[in-house]
């Protein structure tokens, strides 16, 4: 006897009328009118499922701390940074601990159930280290969070920042971050890469670094990193983040830069709805919007990812950790409205991210882990278009939310009628 079946299911890749066979936890079988009898059944209903929406790039560190200690003004990166760095000592583990709980509760009903979280390492007292660390083991049941050692203030420039990356790494973190551009020169913020994609490869660990989120088109250490990446054997294991300064560059510089990243498996991780708030804050007009060059790296072969980047914090006044709305975005602002741009757009926030995570038994095929997403909507596109709701989030087969549909009325002028009808 089969634990669960979900039947009548459209699937991403635009199957229709499919089953999925769930036992102890995995799927079982996936195919069309399967001859099984289960304990449970959800009729999907010619409704998309789909696995877990992935965040492959955001800070629980700082989030739902907006307006601590005040509203960044200018709505730039570095205003940003600075007011990070006048919270950082009066942060507490309560604090920090009670926030990302309550976020990764958001997360879940979202259908989100993986994210790697950059955590800063420039507080000598490690405490958001620890704080992630404990929310890491708490949530284990019913989301996977990945933690990146990452050096705000830059490892080169903060003195004791190498240090305490080794220090989380040897906590439980899993992965290295950097961030190059924000380093004193350009030399020092290439030196740091070849510094941390060393210790990367020495201790068989992913690399994640914020590499060139700025608008110099001068700003180039994801060269740097596509070097030491192929360097040092690391094809795979290597993501840049932002790349924001890949848009101002000049197209013949790109045009060598694109097939140096796909020789070296670098991935790269776009962040929509904030590189299009915080960049071309300089610019009159025309005004950049700063996002990398998506389509161009996906013709090329680059796996491209979207992440949500910032909820409440810092950074961005706005966000639910709702990926559907990060797609949205990203399509808009990359103009990938081709059918298979949009279905990219939707790859972007599920196997993409889950791809450059390497987490373990992802996906819809027999054997993999039966975490699942039910949304209204009958396709992916539909999904990005509606922001569909999430009816059922499963995890290893369990529901562990339900979102009911919501309903209007509307009264037909002339008739007196009053008509029900689904949103």
């Amino acid at each position: 006897m089969t634990d669960l079946i979900i039947r009548n299911a459209n699937l991403p890749d635009g199957s229709t009328g499919m089953d999925i066979a769930i036992s102890e936890g995995r799927i079982q079988q996936v195919g069309k009118q399967l001859p099984v009898n289960a304990n449970e059944t959800i009729d999907a209903a010619g409704n998309l499922v789909t696995p877990p929406f992935v965040d492959v790039h955001f800070h629980m560190d700082a989030v739902l701390s907006y307006g601590l200690p005040r509203v960044n003004q200018s709505g730039t990166l570095l205003e940003g940074i600075a007011l990070w760095g006048e919270l950082k000592p009066v942060l507490t583990q309560e604090a920090l601990i009670e926030r990302a709980m309550h976020y990764c509760d958001w997360a879940v009903a979202k259908g989100l159930l993986a994210i790697r979280s950059h955590v800063d390492i420039c507080d000598d007292r490690l405490l958001a280290v620890e704080a992630l660390l404990e929310v890491k083991r708490k949530v284990a049941p019913y989301l996977d969070l990945q933690l990146v050692a990452f050096p705000q203030d830059g490892v080169l420039r903060s003195p004791t920042a190498m240090a305490n990356l080794r220090r989380a790494i040897a906590m439980g973190v899993d992965v290295v971050g950097g961030i190059p551009h924000f380093e004193r020169t350009m030399a020092e913020g290439a030196e740091s890469v070849r510094l941390l994609c060393e210790f990367a490869a020495e201790k068989g660990l992913q690399v994640d670094m914020h590499c060139d989120e700025s608008d110099d088109p001068m700003s180039r250490h994801i060269e740097t990193l596509a070097f030491h990446t192929q360097r040092l054997g690391l094809h795979g294991r290597v993501a840049g983040s932002h790349l924001t300064s890949m848009h101002s560059m000049d197209n013949y510089y790109v045009s060598k830069l694109l097939p140096l990243m796909r020789e070296a498996g670098v991935a790269a991780i776009a962040n929509p709805l904030i590189n299009i708030t915080l960049q071309g804050r300089h610019d009159t007009y025309p005004k950049r919007r700063g996002m990398t060059r998506v389509p161009e790296m996906l013709a090329a072969g680059i796996d491209v990812a979207f992440g949500h980047d910032c909820v409440l914090d810092p950074w961005y006044s706005l966000g639910s950790g709702d990926m559907l709305e990060v797609a949205k975005m990203g399509l808009h602002v990359a103009q990938m409205t081709s059918q298979q741009a949009m279905q990219q757009c939707f790859q972007a926030v599920t196997e993409v991210p889950a791809r450059i995570m390497a987490l373990d038994g992802y996906g819809l095929h027999p054997g993999c882990n039966a975490d699942l997403v039910i949304l209204d909507a009958g396709s992916s596109i539909e999904a990005i278009r509606l922001q569909s709701v999430r009816r059922y989030v499963l995890r290893r087969g369990k529901i562990i939310s339900e979102t009911p549909l919501p309903h209007a009325s509307i009264r037909l002028d002339g008739r007196g009628e009053k008509v029900n009808f689904r949103i």
